[in-house]
């Protein structure tokens, strides 16, 4: 996957990313950087770009601004595609700057936007928004508005409007100010790419037509978290890309540094955050021009996500350079110094968390919507006339038809399935929801049954497909063992070949159900003289076979879901094959990669967001750590953005690749977090389930937390394959 084409999903989007990172190759490279440090150094001051004139003729300044102002009249989520890829390069000056004061004065609409529009897009008056001080003012009864203080400002040196806010005894307004009415002074800046002006006023008269009317503290703060967060996302995919082509080719002991755990993982760990900042500040521009009620709630979310994304990254890209990273003459610390004024601009990290914090315990959630094509409403009305007729059965024979009729994974080939795209999995999954039906509770065989349809034989499909999918069966998985368990190409259970079929001896561990299970899938070594990942071969297996001893586990919460199981001389028929002889490897993988996607969308055995926000608003608000608890929300939201993404992703014909990895992680982490976070806040409570009537919850979440990290493949596994299957590191010979 490009990291440097991201944000969009549609091809109009790509597109456009395509376009804007072309330019930006041929008129932002990395000298363009340098350039404006050595302005800087020199006191020469910042000044515009030398392609400024050519970021206006392209209409960058004006993408998401009216057509009546001189814009292109599409949306903030237009303009955030092209800040990401913009942020990529250091040398655009008051851009940024200029792009957020134009979406201000637009969502204003009023006598300013007229007056000072024209001209940030057109790029003759650029801008700039004072986001962290405001004025202080009066205003007299003709409604003039008089000024005096001062505030800092990001590129105000180029600017020739301000928009700062200021504080009067009436309340909180916005306003215009020329800079050439203001004393503006060059501050020392961290970020030595572009100037921090501080701009004084000393009682400074604004007309009435120049006080925007029409917006509000918290849309602009919606507004710079979407256009300072995308360029953030920007910087943060620099840093990534940047460590991730060092790691693959700095050598060390002989090996490429990519190679060591440590260095692939903090890559993998950088690039998940990568792909939640762009998640939430694609959502919350979408949110936005959409002016969804959810639009606070998804801006705060980018705020508290993609600044921190971007210093991270940055953090790990010098570190993963090493000592050449920290040097004057990389770029590195360039974006880092971006990174953290970012950061600075949108707000404490955790005072963005708690805010998310607040807005989820108000009510705000948001769901990912799919706009689908047209004629997806035809097919909608077969749908719903399908399922309005099944909806009027008894529950049995509900189950019957779904299964028969392929609703149950509409995705499969008939007749297990419907052969829907990704479009009717929509619609169906849509119109299911509407008719209020309840679909079979597969377990284990909604990974499962896909290998088993795909690779199996006609009679397999009609013995096994067909009742798992009516729910008559349950099924378990026999993968890991005592000395292979992410590593399942090191099994040891063995498979002979007799007459007839196979006889299987060997143990398998920490199988899901296993002790209650009708079926089950077996990987057994069938042929013991080829490399470990060939001669192995994917079986089905009736759990009651002589020979077949399933034990459940019990675990550390005192339970059992797991079972360890021996195998002694149990015969498996030839018909119990899937796939050919030797090829189980390749069906495992196709397992597998099932096991990701639908771990990754939820697992129902872990505490989740409302359980968390359920208990804290139990407590005294006073006494809580709400950063933390935004921290868990804002990346639960993500998790939710990313699986709605990749579904948009296949809607419109996209790879989704390894994606599904980042998502499992998210959620197997998230899981842990709100246990634990629940559990602390108990104090002495914690410690004995009589204490309150909360304590033998958070006892029982807290610890059957503890092993979704490691089964269905542990975190270090899901680094590893994030790293290499989607940052492309080599692989650990």
């Amino acid at each position: 996957m490009d990291y440097q084409l991201g944000l969009g999903i549609s091809q109009d989007h790509l597109d456009l990313a395509d376009s804007v990172a072309r330019f930006a190759r041929r008129h932002l490279p990395p000298e363009s950087a340098r350039t404006a440090v050595a302005r800087t150094e020199s006191g020469a001051g910042e000044g515009l770009p030398d392609c400024w004139s050519d970021l206006a003729a392209q209409g960058l300044l004006g993408l998401h601004v009216g057509e009546i102002h001189g814009g292109s009249g599409a949306g903030l989520l237009e303009c955030a595609v092209v800040l990401e890829v913009m942020g990529r390069h250091l040398g655009a000056g008051v851009f940024t700057p200029t792009v957020l004061a134009a979406a201000v004065l637009a969502a204003d609409g009023g006598k300013a936007a007229a007056e000072y529009l024209p001209g940030l897009v057109d790029g003759s008056e650029p801008g700039t928004v004072a986001l962290t001080e405001a004025f202080t003012g009066t205003i007299d009864s003709d409604g003039a508005l008089t000024i005096s203080g001062r505030v800092a400002a990001v590129g105000g040196q180029a600017a020739r409007v301000l928009l700062a806010r200021v504080d009067t005894d009436a309340g909180h307004l916005w306003a215009a100010v020329p800079t050439d009415r203001l004393h503006v002074r060059i501050a020392t800046s961290i970020d030595v790419t572009r100037s921090t002006a501080l701009c004084t006023a000393d009682t400074l008269v604004v007309p009435p037509a120049h006080v925007l009317e029409h917006i509000a503290d918290d849309r602009v703060a919606a507004l710079a978290a979407v256009v300072l967060g995308a360029e953030a996302v920007g910087v943060a995919s620099w840093c990534v890309a940047t460590a991730t082509e060092y790691a693959g080719v700095r050598v060390q002991f002989g090996r490429p540094i990519g190679q060591f755990q440590g260095v692939k993982h903090r890559c993998a760990q950088a690039v998940i955050a990568l792909e939640q900042a762009r998640a939430a500040v694609w959502d919350a521009a979408r949110a936005l021009d959409a002016d969804d009620d959810t639009a606070n709630y998804a801006a705060a979310v980018a705020r508290s996500i993609a600044p921190d994304a971007a210093v991270a990254a940055a953090r790990d890209a010098m570190q993963v350079l090493g000592g050449i990273g920290y040097t004057w003459e990389h770029d590195a610390h360039l974006y880092y110094r971006r990174a953290v004024t970012l950061r600075g601009l949108l707000g404490r990290s955790r005072d963005c968390a708690a805010e998310v914090a607040r807005l989820a315990l108000a009510g705000q959630r948001r769901a990912v919507g799919y706009e689908l094509p047209a004629d997806a409403e035809t097919y909608r009305r077969q749908v719903r006339s399908a399922l309005t007729e099944i909806a009027a059965l008894d529950e049995r024979e509900q189950l019957r038809r779904l299964g028969d009729d392929g609703w149950v994974m509409p995705f499969l080939a008939p007749p297990s399935g419907r052969r829907a795209d990704p479009v009717e999995q929509v619609v169906i999954a849509e119109e299911i929801a509407r008719a209020r039906i309840t679909v079979p509770q597969l377990g284990l065989a909604t990974w499962l049954l896909p290998s088993i349809a795909e690779h199996g034989t006609e009679q397999q499909r009609i013995d096994l497909v067909a009742p798992t999918l009516r729910g008559e069966i349950i099924w378990c998985q026999m993968f890991s063992e005592p000395g292979a368990g992410s590593d399942l190409a090191a099994l040891r259970t063995e498979a002979v070949k007799v007459a007839g079929g196979w006889r299987v001896n060997g143990q398998k561990i920490w199988t899901s159900l296993g002790f209650i299970a009708d079926w089950g899938v077996l990987l057994a070594r069938t042929n013991p003289n080829v490399p470990k990942h060939q001669g192995i071969t994917y079986f089905v297996v009736d759990m009651s076979s002589p020979g077949i001893d399933a034990r459940a586990l019990r675990e550390a919460s005192g339970g059992a879901m797991f079972a360890e199981i021996f195998l002694d001389d149990v015969f498996i028929p030839d018909s119990g094959v899937i796939g050919a002889v030797d090829s189980g490897w390749q069906v495992a993988r196709g397992t597998l990669s099932h096991e990701r996607v639908a771990l990754g969308k939820g697992t129902p055995l872990n505490a989740n967001v409302d359980d968390l926000l359920g208990f804290i608003a139990t407590r005294d608000i006073d006494d809580v750590p709400l950063d933390r608890v935004g921290e868990i929300v804002a990346d639960n939201q993500t998790l939710l953005l990313l699986n709605g993404r990749t579904v948009l992703k296949q809607l419109h014909g996209a790879e989704v690749g390894a994606i599904g990895n980042i998502a499992k992680y998210l959620n197997m982490r998230i899981g842990q977090q709100i246990a634990d976070l629940c559990h602390a806040e108990l104090g002495p409570a914690g410690g004995y389930e009589e204490a309150t009537p909360q304590s033998h919850t958070w006892i029982e979440k807290t610890i059957s937390a503890r092993p979704s990290t490691v089964y269905g493949g542990t975190t270090e596994i899901q680094l590893n394959v994030i790293a290499e299957r989607i940052l492309g590191l080599p692989r650990d010979p």
